[in-house]
Formats: C-alpha cells, structure tokens, sequence
C-alpha cells in the first residue's frame, strides 16, 4: 500500500522514525490527488449535462414562440392545443336509488340515507374544486322533477323519487343547509354531537309487536285458567280422600270431608236397597236363591266400600265449585286479561286503605273492627281465615294474632288440637313450655 518508499518487514523491527512519518505523508497526498480527480471529472461531467438541458429548453421555447407567430399571422387556430373541460355529470335519466349514493343522516335532518348531490346527479368525487353552482343545481332538479312529477310519471315510487328529488334541491340551494352538509360529509362524529345518539341504528322488526304481545296475552291467560283449575282439584282430590277413607281431623280430614262421607253413605243405602230388592224380584220370579260367595276380611270389605264411595264423593266434591281462600273453580275471571284490568282498582283500593290505617297509628287511635279482621287475616293467612268457623273468628280477633308472641302460642296451640291432645293434657304442656321444661314439642304432641 505504501508503495517503494517504505516497507516494514520483520528483518526491520526498528526503522527510522523520520522515514517513516515521510512515507506516510506521501501516500496520503497520493490518495487526495485521486479523490480530487473523481470529483473534478464528475463537477465537469454534471457541467456539460446542465449546459446541453438548458440549450434544448430554449430551441423547444423559441419553435414554440416562432409556430405561435405563425398561427396567429395566418389566423388559423386548430393546432392550438386546447385545455380539456372539466366534465360535469349529468342528471340521471332513470332515477335508480341504487345511485342516489349513501350518508350518515339517521334523524334525516338531510336527505336521509341518501346523497343529496347523487340525488341531482352530481357526484362529489369527480367534480375535484369545481363543485355544481346554483345554475347546475337548479337545472338539474328541473329535469329530474319533470321527469318524476306524480301528474306526470304513474310509475310505482314516482312519489317518493320526487319528494327525495325537491328535498335535495331545498337543502343545496340553502347556503346555510349546504355548507353544514358538506362540513359534516366526512365528520359523522361531529353530526353525532350535534343530533344526538338515539337515532343510530333501530331494528327493524320481523314479526308485528302486536301480535306477538296478543299471543303472550292468550298463553299467559291460559296459564292462569290451568293454574286456578290445578288449585281447584288438588283440595278436591283430598276431600274426596278424606271422604272415601274416614280420615280423621289429625290425619287430614275435616268437617266438610264428614259431611260429604255421611252424605255419600246414605247415597250408597239408597242404591244397595234398590238394587237388593231389585235382585229379589228377579230372584223370586225366576225360582233361584242367591249364592254366597267367600267371605271377605275385614281390610277387602273396607277395600270395598272404599270403591263403592269413590264415585258417590267425586260427584258430591264436583258439586262444590269453590272451597274457599280462592279454591275455586275456573271462571273468566280467572284470565291474565281481565286480572290485568283489576289490577289498578285492586292498588288503589289497597293503597287508600294502608294510608288510612298509617294516619290513624299517627294520631295512636285504637283499632276499629274493620283493621282488627284485616290484620288478623294478614297474620293467619287466607286460607285458616276462610276454613274456620265464626266462632272461632271471634276468638281470633280477640287474641289479637297480628301480635308476634300471640301469633306463636295460637300456632302452638293449633298444632296441639291437630295432634289430639285433650284439654288438660295442653294445658299442662303451657305450663311446662312457661316454665322451660318442656323440651321436645314431637314427643309433647304425641304422649297421648
């Protein structure tokens, strides 16, 4: 590299310093001279090319010049080169809503989904920084409102087309209207703060809100008519258990169920005598006596009278259309409708009622008989209201049951009456439940 002035080699480990610094300056001059000869010839090449661009510029002016002086001596202009229009498009003949374009108008303070200058047929993508002027607008609209007028046109949607059309041109012949529709064509979200939010987007829906809501009506209202007939049956269908097998007020019965029993057994009388005196005519006119068959146990003849009764407290129970406490028989009051119509008499009345009671507690009036019968009926509940008899209505009311520890000790007692504990057996069990020795209730119930 450094040429034959200088040459390190190992048989030299310690050359002259002073030939060496003069070495080195030498090739360093020798890389400069280089490095200024490339860019002298590249300086000088970039020089010629300048030169001959600006000579060709000035022969293609100077023909120009010299063909200009020519036309305009012989008077001739068609070798003029001549500035392309910029084209405008023309209203649309047919009309099709497939080019009416789309934009972000939901509250329709515009021209709607549609573009109102597609409408007139005008598309803001190819008139570039010539938009349509008034005179455009207006002539457009002409043609399209001739075309699509309703005396004129009995097309299907000719209406529409030219209520859309009259909207267009109202919106961009308003100066104010159009320079707003242009200011939001690319900035929804300013429309978006201006016009609100609740006209985004609506589903449409597939099915009439009407009839799917009478629909609901009709199924709920059959709902409530099983439902109530379902309430009816379960109470018929243990009357009539009650009734068939004798049950006793502590296994389920009660005083209905025994009317009914007594009442079915003197059907069952009347039939078997009928039927018995039936046999001996037919017996004694045909000359036969009647067999007897095996004798039946005790549990097969119960078994027996037990279907025998069956039919007989069916027909009674059916008989009974309403048990009380809303055990009753379907009827059309029973639907969701008509319940629906009730509803508001029934809040009202319930309303007027606890307020009146609210301002008789404020004014610490003692209660009259009507708020004594409600609030025992509320503590008891309907059903136990309506079961039992006056008597013991009366009583209820002068325990004052809507107090908690009275409501408790009468329960307690109820229960004791339903395990058939005699009158000095609970009495004795109150004294033990007061003084704290009574511990087990089920065994307490079940001494006797």
């Amino acid at each position: 590299e450094h040429g034959p002035w200088y040459e390190i080699s190992p048989s030299q480990p310690f050359a002259s310093p002073p030939l060496v610094a003069t070495s080195l300056i030498m090739a360093a001059n020798a890389r400069m001279m280089r490095c200024c000869r490339r860019i002298w010839f590249a300086f000088t090449l970039l020089s010629i090319v300048f030169a001959f661009s600006c000579s060709l510029v000035c022969a293609l002016e100077a023909g120009i010049a010299a063909d200009d002086v020519a036309n305009s001596a012989s008077g001739t202009s068609d070798d003029k080169p001549e500035v392309p229009p910029i084209k405008k498009k023309e209203p649309p003949s047919g009309g099709n809503e497939d080019d009416w374009g789309s934009f972000y108008d939901p509250n329709n303070v515009f021209c709607g989904k549609f573009d109102c200058y597609k409408i007139l047929g005008f598309d803001h993508e190819t008139w570039g920084s010539n938009p349509p002027s008034l005179k455009d607008i207006t002539k457009g609209y002409r043609g399209l409102s001739r075309k699509w007028h309703p005396d004129k046109n009995k097309a299907k949607g000719a209406r529409e087309k030219f209520v859309a059309i009259a909207k267009a041109y109202e919106i961009l012949t308003n100066k104010e209207k159009r320079a707003e529709y242009d200011h939001f064509r690319d900035r929804p979200d300013e429309y978006f703060i201006k016009y609100g939010s609740s006209v985004l987007w609506a589903y449409a829906p597939k099915s009439d809100a009407s009839i799917i809501m009478i629909f609901f009506l009709m199924a709920a209202s059959a709902f409530t008519y099983y439902a109530q007939k379902n309430k009816w049956q379960t109470i018929a269908n243990h009357l009539v258990k009650a009734a068939t097998e004798d049950l006793s007020p502590r296994e389920g019965g009660s005083t209905e169920s025994i009317e009914i029993r007594e009442k079915a057994l003197v059907i069952l009388a009347e039939k078997k005598k009928k039927e018995s005196e039936a046999n001996e005519t037919n017996g004694a006119s045909n000359g036969q006596k009647k067999k007897k068959g095996p004798k039946m146990t005790g549990r097969e003849k119960k078994e027996k009278e037990w279907e025998e009764l069956r039919p007989i407290c069916i027909e009674l129970v059916n008989e009974i259309d309403d048990f009380g406490a809303g055990f009753r028989k379907p009827t059309m009051h029973d639907l969701l409708v008509l319940k629906m119509v009730k509803w508001p008499y029934y809040l009202t009345i319930s309303i007027l009622w606890w307020s009146k009671y609210a301002v008789r507690r404020l004014r610490k009036l003692e209660l009259n008989d009507e708020e004594r019968q409600v609030l025992t009926k509320n503590a008891v509940g309907e059903v136990t209201w309506v079961a039992v008899s006056d008597e013991e209505r009366e009583n209820m009311l002068t325990l004052e049951l809507w107090t908690t520890d009275n409501l408790v000790e009468w329960r307690a007692e109820q229960e004791m009456k339903l395990a058939g504990l005699s009158a000095n057996r609970r009495k004795q069990i109150k004294k033990m439940r007061k003084k704290g020795s009574a511990e087990n209730l089920e065994e307490d119930l079940h001494l006797d």
